[in-house]
C-alpha cells in the first residue's frame, strides 16, 4: 500500500460495492475512511482503517479499477502550449476535486449506518495507526481532544489532511474537526518561515530544504500573483509531500514575501481541509463543499487559459526586428528610477564558489529593455572616502523585457556577491566585501532599487533573418543576457518565438556542477528543442581539458573549433559576457585555430567586428 496515492482511492473503498462492479461484500463491511499522508520522506500513513474478511477483495478491485498510470499522469510536466507552472498546479488540484466531489455525491449518505450493520454481523477488528496512536499518547496525558486534533495537525509527519479522519474516529463533530486541524496544521507555520531566515538553521536543516526545494520547484518564479496562486494549489492538494510545511519552505526557497506566503498557505490548508472533509464524510454535504472549491478553482483555470492563449506581442517593435527606437539611458544618475524586489533566491548549489543570486524587480511598466542591456544599479548610502553618493554598477538584465511573469512589469538580474577573502584573517573582510553586489543580495522583497539606464547596444539580438545562429558564450554571471535571448527565442510566444529557425548555441564556464546557473532551464529548451538549441559545459574543478588540465571555457570553445569557424563563416553571431579575464584565454586560443587554418587572426576578428557578428561584454 505504498502509493494508493491519492485520497480517491480512499473514497473508493470508503464506498465499496457502490462503486465497484461485480465486487460483493460480506455483512455490509466496509470503510470508515482510508486516508494515506506523506510528506519529505515520510512514509504515507493510513490513519483510519477497519477491516473484515472482505476487504481485500474489495481493495484489489478498488485498485485495478483506478490504476495508476491515470494518477499519475496528473503529475507529468507541461509542454510549451502551457508552460506557467501556476496554471500546471490549478490542472492537478481541480482534476483532484473532480474526482473527490463526484465521488462525495454519488456515496450512500449513511456509511456509518453500513458499520454498524457490519458489527452485527461480523467482529470487526480495529487497527490503530500513525495518527490514532499518536491521538492516543495526547489523549493520556488528559488533553481535552480538540486540544489533541490541533496537536497532531501541527505535526510534520500528520498535518491536516492526516488529523481530519483522526478527529471524525474520535467522535467530534466535522464543524469542530475543521477548524481544530486548520489552526493547527497554521501553528507552526509562522514560526518556521521565521526561523528559516537563520544562516545556522538553513545549515542544519538543508538535507529537508533540499528535498522541499525539489518537491516544490514546480511553483517557480514570475509574480507575487502567480506564485501565491502556486502555493495555494500546492497546498490544498492533499497527495504525498504537499502539505503546509513543504509548502512554507518553498515559499521560503521562492522568496516570497510572509505576508503573502501566510495567505497562500493558509488558503492551501483550508482547501485540503474541506477536500479531506469531503473524502471522510463520503457524503453529499463533502461532496457539495469539495464541489464548491472546485468551482472556484475552475474560474481561476478558465481566466488563466484566456491570460496564456493571447499573443506575447505588446513590447514588439514594427516589424519586431526593427532596432530603431532600442531605449537608451532612459533614467540617469540624477534622475534614477526607483524599483521594488519581488523576490531574491540563492540559484546555486552549497558546493558553488560563493553566492549568486537571482533577483526580480517590478518598474510596473515604467522601464522598457531590450534583451541584452543592462540596468545600472546605485547602492544606498556613501563612499567612505569622500562622503559622496555610491557610483553606478552596471548589471546585465536576466530576462526578456517581458520579465521573469510575462507581464512586462518586471525584469531580473543574476548577481553573484563579491566577497574578499584575507589571507591574514583567514576569514572574509567586510572592509573589502562589494558594496552593489552584497547590497543586491540581501535585499528583501519590498525593498528599493536605484536604477539607471537601461545601457547599451552591442549585445542585442539580430532578428531581422530568423535563420541566423547564435554562439553565446559565458562565464559566471556573464549568463544573465543570454537566459533572455534564449527565453525570447523559445520560451515565449512571441513573434520572435514564432519565426526562429536557426540554432542558438550556449558555452557555459563555471567552477563546478553546483555552480551552474538556470541549468534547468536549458535542460528544458534543449529536451524540447533539440535541433535549434545546443548547451555545452566548462567546468574547471570536475573536466579536463585535452591537455590533462582543467577545463576553461577557452577549452570546451575550442573542442568545435571547425564547427564554430564555419557557422561563423555563414553569418553566425557570436556573444562573449562575463569577467574580463575571460577574453584573453580566448583570444589566444582563437589565435592557434587561425594559425592552423592559415587564416590572419586580425583580418578574420576584423572582418567580424565589420558585419557586426562580433559581441562583448565583459567586466
Amino acid at each position: 500500500s505504498i502509493f494508493l496515492q491519492s485520497a480517491v482511492l480512499a473514497m473508493i473503498v470508503g464506498s465499496t460495492a457502490a462503486f465497484i462492479p461485480g465486487a460483493t461484500t460480506s455483512g455490509g463491511a466496509g470503510f470508515s475512511a482510508a486516508v494515506l499522508r506523506a510528506n519529505v520522506n515520510v512514509a504515507p500513513v493510513a490513519l483510519i482503517h477497519r477491516t473484515t474478511t472482505t476487504t481485500t477483495t474489495t481493495l484489489s478491485a478498488a485498485r485495478s479499477d483506478m490504476g495508476y498510470k491515470e494518477r499519475n499522469n496528473n503529475l507529468k510536466s507541461v509542454k510549451k502550449g502551457s508552460k506557467k507552472n501556476s496554471r500546471a498546479a490549478l490542472k492537478l488540484l481541480t482534476k483532484a476535486a473532480v474526482s473527490l466531489s463526484v465521488l462525495a455525491l454519488t456515496t450512500t449518505g449513511a456509511p456509518h449506518t453500513a458499520l454498524a450493520k457490519a458489527s452485527g454481523a461480523v467482529e470487526t477488528v480495529e487497527h490503530l495507526h500513525v495518527g490514532q496512536k499518536i491521538a492516543k499518547y495526547f489523549q493520556s496525558f488528559g488533553l481535552p481532544d480538540v486540544a489533541v486534533l490541533a496537536l497532531i495537525s501541527a505535526l510534520p509527519v500528520v498535518e491536516l489532511r492526516g488529523a481530519v479522519p483522526v478527529g471524525v474516529w474520535m467522535g467530534l463533530p466535522i464543524t469542530t474537526v475543521l477548524p481544530a486541524c486548520i489552526l493547527g496544521n497554521m501553528i507552526p507555520i509562522i514560526p518556521l518561515l521565521f526561523l528559516l531566515r537563520n544562516e545556522k538553521l538553513k545549515q542544519l536543516m538543508s538535507p529537508i530544504l533540499n528535498r522541499a526545494a525539489e518537491k516544490s520547484k514546480s511553483l517557480g518564479v514570475g509574480s507575487l500573483e502567480k506564485q501565491w496562486a502556486s502555493l495555494a494549489a500546492f497546498v490544498g492538494v492533499p497527495l504525498p509531500g504537499t502539505g503546509a510545511w513543504t509548502g512554507a519552505m518553498g515559499a521560503f526557497l521562492l522568496g516570497m514575501p510572509t505576508p503573502v506566503a501566510l495567505s497562500s498557505i493558509f488558503t492551501g490548508v483550508c482547501s485540503a481541509g474541506v477536500i479531506m472533509s469531503a473524502i471522510t464524510l463520503a457524503g453529499k454535504k463533502g461532496g457539495i463543499a469539495a464541489l464548491s472549491l472546485l468551482a472556484v478553482l475552475t474560474g481561476m483555470e478558465l481566466i488563466g487559459k484566456k491570460e496564456e492563449s493571447s499573443k506575447q506581442d505588446f513590447l514588439e517593435a514594427e516589424p519586431y526586428w526593427d532596432q530603431s527606437n532600442v531605449p537608451v539611458n532612459v533614467y540617469k544618475n540624477k534622475a534614477p528610477f526607483t524599483g521594488k524586489v519581488v523576490s531574491t533566491k540563492r540559484i546555486v548549489g552549497p558546493k558553488a564558489t560563493g553566492e549568486t543570486c537571482h533577483i526580480i524587480i517590478d518598474h510596473k511598466g515604467d522601464f522598457p529593455y531590450w534583451e541584452g542591456q543592462s540596468w545600472g544599479v546605485i547602492p544606498p548610502g556613501t563612499r567612505e572616502k569622500d562622503g559622496k553618493p555610491h557610483s553606478v554598477r552596471l548589471y546585465s538584465i536576466a530576462s526578456s523585457r517581458y520579465g521573469d511573469d510575462m507581464t512586462g512589469k518586471t525584469g531580473s538580474l543574476c548577481v553573484r556577491r563579491a566577497t574578499y577573502w584575507c589571507p591574514e584573517l583567514q576569514a572574509e573582510d567586510p572592509a573589502k566585501k562589494g558594496i552593489c553586489s552584497n547590497f543586491l543580495c540581501d535585499t528583501q522583497p519590498g525593498d528599493e532599487v536605484m536604477m539607471t539606464g537601461p545601457a547599451g547596444k552591442v549585445m542585442l539580438l539580430p532578428e531581422e533573418d530568423p535563420s541566423t545562429d547564435y554562439i553565446m558564450v559565458a562565464t559566471g554571471t556573464g549568463i544573465a543576457p543570454y537566459r533572455g535571448f534564449v527565453r525570447r527565442l523559445f520560451t515565449e510566444n512571441t513573434p520572435a518565438a514564432d519565426a526562429y529557425k536557426g540554432q542558438a548555441w550556449l558555452f557555459l564556464g563555471v567552477a563546478n556542477s553546483d555552480a551552474l546557473l538556470y541549468d534547468d532551464e536549458w535542460q528544458t529548451v534543449k529536451e524540447e528543442y533539440p535541433d535549434n538549441f545546443r548547451l555545452d559545459y566548462a567546468l574547471s574543478r570536475e573536466q579536463n581539458n585535452k591537455k590533462g588540465g582543467k577545463m576553461y571555457i577557452q577549452d570546451k570553445v575550442e573542442e568545435y573549433a571547425d564547427e564554430i569557424f564555419t557557422k561563423l563563416d555563414n553569418g553566425a553571431h557570436i556573444y562573449f559576457c562575463g569577467l574580463k579575464g575571460m577574453m584573453p584565454g580566448i583570444q589566444d586560443m582563437l589565435k592557434e585555430v587561425c594559425a592552423s587554418k592559415k587564416i590572419d587572426f586580425d583580418e578574420w576578428l576584423k572582418g567580424l567586428k565589420k558585419n557586426k557578428q562580433w559581441h562583448v561584454e565583459v567586466y
